[in-house]
């Protein structure tokens, strides 16, 4: 009876979408910079997506925002880039943030430090 418990919660709860996660980030700042991330989200179709990243500072302030138009059900992890994202003189590092259709912004940032421009 426990394995067959057991085998049931494991059952459904597999295919739940949770949060969006972020796995991976690239910035390349030859003036402007250009975001490369990659996001891991159980979609589910149109009613529960991975649907938008943002580039913020460490104190909150919105740099730009890459919103994604549809559900990425079959191309899981994906990665998508925003170019042109001015930084402000002196800032080091900035944070980025993802958002799924259903629960909002997810739990986990990720720090990415900017590199040094000449």
């Amino acid at each position: 009876m426990r394995y067959l418990i057991a085998s049931l919660i494991l059952l459904s709860t597999h295919g739940y979408a949770g949060e969006v996660s972020i796995l991976e980030v690239t910035v390349e700042c030859p003036g402007s910079c250009t975001f490369s991330v990659t996001l891991e989200h159980v979609d589910q179709g149109w009613n529960h997506y991975a649907n938008q990243w943002d580039v913020m500072t460490l104190d909150g302030k919105l740099l730009k925002s890459r919103v994604l138009h549809h559900p990425h059900d079959d191309e899981q992890p994906f990665t998508r880039s925003v170019s042109g994202v001015v930084i402000p003189e002196g800032t080091r590092q900035v944070k980025i943030r993802a958002r799924d259709s259903k629960h909002g912004y997810s739990s986990k940032e990720f720090i990415v430090d900017i590199p040094v421009r000449n």
